[in-house]
C-alpha cells in the first residue's frame, strides 16, 4: 500500500490544488484532488491483467475549470452537496421558516446549488498504514452558503484497501439545523471507454423505486415489476433504455431502514471481465446511466458523450426535505451525520 501528493494544478483565483494517488499490492491505483473531492482516475486491472482507467475524468485540473465543460456539466467523480440531487422549486421549510436556494437544473436545485461541495478546495490530510492508503477531505460550509442554514463542518475520507475496496466515508456537523446528502458522482465504464456502456449489466436488490414526475419524486414509492426498472435480476443497461427519452436517471429503494452497510448492487462487463460490487449504508441509489454527458476534445481527441459512463450514487432520495415520508436528511446540532460506501473491484 502507498499514497503518494503531486501538484494538480491552481484554480483561477491562483489556489494550488493537490493530486493523491492511492495504489494497493494489487495494481489498483485511483487518483483524488481536494478540489471538489473529486475522484479522477480508477485504474483496475481487466480478467488478463491489462490496466485501464475505468473512471470518467481528466488528468488536468485546466479540464475541470473550463467552459466546455462546465457549459454541460456531468459532476465527474466529484462529492455533491450539501444536498445531493434534486429539491424541487429549491425551496424548503424547516423549523417554520422558508428557505430559497438556486435553482440549476431547470426549475430545481440540484447537487448543491451553483457552487456546491463539487467545486470547493477541501483541507487534505494523508491517512497510510500497512492494510490502507486514504486521504481525508474536509470542508466547512458557511452559515447560508448557497441558501442553506448553519455552519456545516464536513468530512469525507477515501481509503483502498488490499481487499480492492474503496471505501468513502462522510461525517458532518452543523451548529444549526440544516440539510445533509452526501454522495459521490463518479461515472464508471469498464471498457476503459473503448465502448458505451449500454452492453455493461447490472444488478440491483431494489424492489421499488421512488416514482418521478421531471425528476422530482411523486411521493410514491412504486414496484419494479413489469417495468424497465426492474434489475433484480442482472441485465444489460440497453436492455429496456430505448423507451426512456434520457436514460436511466432515477432512484431506486433499498429497504435499509436501520441503515447498515448492504449489499447494493453489481456492475459487470463481459468483454473486460470487470465487475464493480457496491455495499452502503444510504437507504437508496441513483442510476444515471449519462444521457447529458458532453462529448469534449481532450487533448486534441474526441471522449465521452451520451452513455460513456454509468453512475451509482448511494444517496438519501431526492427532494426528502418535502417529501415527510422520506427518510430525513435533516441534521440538528449535537447529532453526528455518519454514512459510508464501499465500491469493490474485481473480475469474473
Amino acid at each position: 500500500m502507498k499514497i503518494t501528493r503531486s501538484l494538480f494544478g491552481k484554480t483561477n483565483e491562483g489556489i494550488e490544488i493537490e493530486l493523491f494517488t492511492l495504489t494497493n499490492d494489487h495494481q489498483v491505483s485511483i487518483q483524488i484532488t481536494n478540489y471538489g473531492a473529486i475522484i479522477t482516475s480508477i485504474v483496475t486491472p481487466d480478467k488478463n491483467g491489462e490496466l485501464t482507467d475505468i473512471a470518467l475524468g481528466f488528468g488536468k485540473l485546466e479540464n475541470y475549470l473550463s467552459p466546455e465543460y462546465l457549459g454541460s456539466y456531468p459532476y465527474f467523480g466529484s462529492i455533491c452537496g450539501r444536498v445531493c440531487n434534486r429539491i424541487a422549486d429549491g425551496k424548503f421549510t424547516l423549523e417554520g421558516k422558508d428557505y430559497t436556494l438556486a435553482v440549476n437544473n431547470g426549475p430545481n436545485h440540484l447537487h448543491g446549488g451553483l457552487v456546491g461541495f463539487d467545486k470547493k478546495v477541501w483541507t487534505a490530510e494523508i491517512l497510510e498504514d500497512t492494510d490502507n492508503a486514504g486521504v481525508r477531505l474536509s470542508y466547512l460550509s458557511a452559515d447560508m452558503e448557497e441558501g442553506y442554514p448553519g455552519n456545516l463542518i464536513t468530512t469525507c475520507t477515501y481509503t483502498l484497501n488490499n481487499s480492492n475496496e474503496l471505501s468513502i466515508e462522510y461525517t458532518a456537523e452543523t451548529d444549526q439545523t440544516t440539510l445533509v446528502n452526501l454522495t459521490n458522482h463518479t461515472y464508471f465504464n469498464l471498457t476503459g471507454g473503448k465502448e458505451t456502456i449500454l452492453n455493461h449489466e447490472l444488478e440491483l436488490p431494489a424492489k421499488t423505486f421512488t416514482e418521478s414526475v421531471g425528476s422530482i419524486p411523486t411521493g410514491k414509492i412504486v414496484t419494479v415489476k413489469d417495468t424497465a426498472f426492474d434489475f433484480l435480476a442482472k441485465k444489460k443497461l440497453g436492455k429496456d433504455i430505448e423507451p426512456l427519452p434520457d436514460g436511466y436517471d432515477l432512484n431506486f429503494v433499498l429497504d435499509n431502514v436501520e441503515g447498515k452497510l448492504v449489499y447494493a448492487g453489481c456492475l459487470s462487463e463481459e468483454t473486460s471481465g470487470r465487475m464493480i460490487e457496491v455495499h452502503t449504508t444510504q437507504p437508496g441509489i441513483q442510476l444515471y446511466t449519462g444521457y447529458w454527458i458532453p462529448e469534449l476534445i481532450v487533448d486534441g481527441r474526441k471522449k465521452f458523450g451520451k452513455y460513456s459512463g454509468v453512475a451509482l450514487e448511494t444517496q438519501h432520495f431526492p427532494d426528502s426535505v418535502n417529501k415527510s415520508h422520506f427518510p430525513s436528511v435533516i441534521l440538528t446540532p449535537g447529532q453526528n451525520f455518519y454514512e459510508k460506501t464501499v465500491y469493490k473491484f474485481g473480475t469474473k
